[in-house]
């Protein structure tokens, strides 16, 4: 299994993370105070994607973690197109 080595990209997600916390703390809030239903979905919306961008970066690291173990030209071929794809991955999810 993969783990998050590079300290850059841990250091991202973990505040990425927070801010996350940080925003469902306040939807919390705006429950609690009586807020709109429509605000609050259009908040919980904002919330849960930022979540899924923080699972597909998490996929995105544990899919290049992955060829590294492989030897060998087609190898190093294939973990450049897993690279890519991971990266997409990162960039839409």
């Amino acid at each position: 299994m993969a783990v998050i080595r590079d300290e850059r990209h841990k250091r991202d997600l973990v505040l990425r993370l927070k801010r996350i916390e940080g925003q469902l703390r306040g939807i919390q809030a705006m429950i609690e105070s009586g807020a709109e239903c429509d605000q609050v979905t259009q908040q919980l919306s904002a919330a849960r994607r930022a979540l899924e961008k923080a699972f597909f970066n998490v996929l995105a690291c544990a899919i290049q973690a992955g060829p590294e173990k492989a030897a060998g030209e087609k190898a190093a071929a294939g973990a450049e197109r897993v690279r890519q794809a991971a990266a997409l991955l990162a960039k839409f999810g």
